[in-house]
């Protein structure tokens, strides 16, 4: 049972409408966490605009889905988790890659090292170390990449948190159960700690 009831969009006033209006016109349906996010327009909006600005960056929807598939299994969060096994499906992820992902590798070094660091900037709460974004660069990444997996990293971070919190119903196809030996954290043995 959620503990933060969804804005139903036919009863929406005001920021809250316009904003719902325009998710439903962009991807033809308002999933959960919106219309909960929608209990503040101002949470919406930011949720809105900063995953706006982030898939204007240089990191691919590939990759940006990967750092979410990552930090969703992190925390553990099952709506993250299922939303973005969807989505990374609609992005091209194959079943293979989504599952890679969540135990925080890739088959090719530069979205390793991406999965890898946003996998650590959660476990240490940014608190990386110079071998770790050291290992970063060496795998290809630049600065501004870096700092883009940090912000979708903190994009995620939101969502999982807010989930958690709001106990969102999970409107998604539910993930499938991996096993994995970090229970989808990154520890230095699994995350390739130079």
């Amino acid at each position: 049972m959620t503990r933060i009831s969804p804005i139903n969009p036919a009863n929406a006033t005001g920021s809250a409408q316009e904003l719902l209006n325009g998710v439903q016109s962009k991807l033809g349906m308002i999933p959960n966490m919106m219309s909960t996010m929608a209990n503040s327009p101002a949470v919406l909006d930011a949720y809105l605009k900063f995953s706006g600005a982030l898939a204007a960056g240089g990191l691919s929807a590939k990759d940006r889905e990967r750092i979410a598939l990552a930090v969703g299994q992190a925390n553990q969060c099952d709506y993250c988790l299922g939303a973005h096994t969807a989505i990374g499906k609609m992005v091209g992820l194959t079943s293979e890659q989504i599952r890679d992902a969540r135990s925080v590798t890739a088959a090719d070094a530069k979205s390793d090292a991406i999965v890898k660091l946003a996998a650590q900037l959660v476990e240490k709460r940014g608190l990386v170390s110079d071998d770790e974004v050291a290992a970063a660069r060496r795998a290809g990444l630049g600065d501004g990449e870096i700092a883009e997996v940090v912000a979708n990293t903190a994009l995620n971070l939101l969502t999982n948190y807010f989930n958690h919190v709001a106990e969102t119903d999970n409107d998604f196809p539910p993930a499938e159960p991996i096993d994995s030996p970090s229970s989808g954290g990154c520890h230095s043995e699994t995350c390739g700690v130079a």
